[in-house]
């Protein structure tokens, strides 16, 4: 097993970090597009929601994170190669999400990290260091891929349809005046399902590492209180800062890019997705918020005619979502492979 030291083990905290800002740089930012896009609440005050909300959904279950953590690869193959599949999931994952929001594409995080991971696991010990069976999370998320978008499109456009009808008689300032409150309660909704989901992989990460340092596996069973607090607090505080310092490409491409948004549209958006998104925490499988709160988007805006939806924009998402995991597969294949040699 390679040396657990303490500077490597500071090394991935740091890179847990790390890939807790870029997570609030394109992921936490999904949460709060909506809110913002439709001028419901300031950036300042959405993002001061989406912090709170993010930590009270990582502080509200486990199962997300233990899956990232145990679920994913044979234990055998975590305790002989140690933090080397972490180091090259984490660092594709990074290099990825950086790029992607530079251009302003939201991305699944949960997913390219995932594909990392898988990918690392081969490259040091082939592919039964992967566990692939049916009733294994990784072969249940990688059903989620599919699944999830579209319930969040169908989720958005049968509830904007139930709106519209329930709705035709009602003037549309008051509407406005009814889902301007209530599209703030659905985007603290879709912050905490975010914290409760996408939220715990840092957690997952850490814990991981602590684990490995400790030789303990009874660690997972702290959290997310006892002793690793501390683990929830800076990961729900990275997602945070990342979300307020460099989300503004992803808001922007969602919040106003895709299709017009009123409020009414954007409650039934976050309503939807988060609901999608709570499910699945509930059952531990990792699901993208990228994934279900645009694709939401796109049914909302579908009510009004298809060609609403800014279909262009809606393409270019698509074809990021499908490039994550072939991207952050062969890079953590490769720097599986770079750091087999030198560690």
């Amino acid at each position: 097993m390679p040396d657990a030291s303490l500077g490597l083990f500071l090394f991935i905290i740091t890179l847990a970090i790390g890939f807790g800002v870029v997570n609030g740089f394109n992921d936490a930012a999904n949460a709060i597009a909506t809110v913002i896009g439709t001028r419901v609440l300031s950036p300042r005050k959405a993002i001061l929601m989406a912090a709170f909300c993010n930590l009270a959904g990582a502080t509200t279950g486990t199962a997300v994170a233990i899956t990232i953590g145990t679920g994913i690869l044979n234990q055998e193959v975590v305790s002989e190669f140690g933090y080397i599949p972490m180091i090259a999931a984490l660092a594709s994952v990074i290099i990825w999400t950086t790029l992607a929001t530079y251009l302003g594409l939201p991305v699944s995080i949960s997913h390219g990290f995932i594909a990392a991971l898988a990918t690392a696991g081969t490259a040091l010990a082939g592919i039964n260091a992967v566990l692939w069976g049916l009733t294994d999370r990784l072969t249940q998320t990688l059903l989620a891929v599919g699944t999830a978008p579209l319930l969040g499109f169908a989720g958005g456009f049968l509830l904007m349809i139930i709106l519209l009808w329930v709705l035709h008689r009602t003037a549309p300032a008051k509407i406005s005046s009814i889902f301007s409150n209530l599209q703030i309660l659905s985007a603290a909704f879709m912050a905490y399902s975010h914290g409760k989901n996408d939220g715990q992989m840092p957690i997952g990460v850490i814990t991981m590492a602590l684990v490995i340092f400790h030789n303990d596996a009874s660690l997972w069973h702290q959290l997310p209180y006892g002793d690793l607090w501390w683990v929830v607090a800076i990961s729900a505080l990275a997602i945070s800062s990342g979300t307020a310092v460099g989300g503004w490409r992803v808001i922007r491409t969602l919040g106003t890019r895709v299709t017009t948004l009123r409020p009414v549209h954007g409650f039934a958006a976050e309503a939807s997705a988060a609901s999608v998104i709570e499910v699945a925490s509930q059952f531990g499988i990792p699901v993208s918020t990228t994934h279900c709160i645009s694709s939401a988007i796109m049914g909302v805006g579908a009510t009004r005619r298809l060609s609403a939806v800014r279909w262009g924009v809606a393409g270019n998402i698509i074809a990021a979502w499908i490039l994550t995991f072939p991207i952050c597969g062969a890079l953590g294949y490769l720097f599986a492979r770079l750091l087999k040699m030198v560690m």
